[in-house]
């Protein structure tokens, strides 16, 4: 049984949890006795997870319960070979192996999704601001800088982090299909971008205004 979480946590409005842990606290309270949930719950995370690690927990038989519950966070970093075989495994409907990805966006894993979704049952959370990074990229291609700005400075007032928003314009970028010297000059904007903002050497909120200015501006000297 596989259980995705897509997209940015948040407070739930009628309890103490976030949304995710309120959603997670349900599925296990639904499959998971409270007495045997030390035995039968694993958390893992993406980055440092090795496919010969997941293989042994997921190999792992129930301890005086009927299903185990293992939750994989930060899956968008999830490597290649793992991603393979949860492809894979999730296609044999393990009836006693409950798996949770929860991944903060899912940039770049649109086909692992595409693969594995149909097979899962899906909770996406923070919808809004996930759109809205993508309407931004679709005004910075067209050169709006204006309606671009502005959007921006919506993101930014709602909470949305300058780095996803950078991912955002990045993976943009990945899936254009701009000639070879047009996407060089973007890179080259995108990197600017990334370094002023990791050193700090201006707030993240102005090197952002100043990358979707002249990626605007950019798409205008095209015509």
């Amino acid at each position: 049984m596989l259980y995705l979480f897509i997209g940015q946590d948040s407070p739930h409005k009628d309890s103490q949890y976030s949304l995710k842990d309120f959603h997670l606290k349900n599925i296990k309270k639904e499959h998971l006795p409270k007495e045997v949930e030390e035995f039968n719950f694993d958390t893992l995370y993406a980055a440092s997870l090795s496919l010969k690690e997941l293989q042994e927990k997921l190999s792992a038989l129930p301890v005086r319960a009927a299903k185990r519950i293992i939750v994989i966070k930060d899956a968008q970093e999830l490597k290649p070979d793992v991603e393979d075989f949860i492809t894979f495994w999730v296609k044999k409907d393990i009836k006693n192996i409950i798996l949770l990805l929860d991944m903060a966006d899912q940039l770049g894993k649109n086909q692992f999704l595409a693969n594995i979704s149909k097979n899962a049952k899906v909770f996406r959370f923070g919808l809004k601001s996930v759109l809205n990074t993508f309407n931004l990229t679709r005004l910075v291609e067209e050169g709006k800088s204006g309606q671009a700005m502005k959007l921006l400075d919506q993101l930014l007032k709602e909470g949305e982090r300058p780095e996803r928003i950078l991912g955002g314009l990045r993976y943009a970028l990945e899936k254009s299909v701009l000639s070879l010297p047009e996407v060089r000059r973007r890179v080259r904007l995108l990197l600017e971008c990334d370094l002023e903002i990791k050193t700090g050497r201006i707030r993240p909120v102005f090197a952002l205004e100043k990358l979707v200015v002249k990626l605007c501006a950019l798409r205008h000297s095209l015509h």
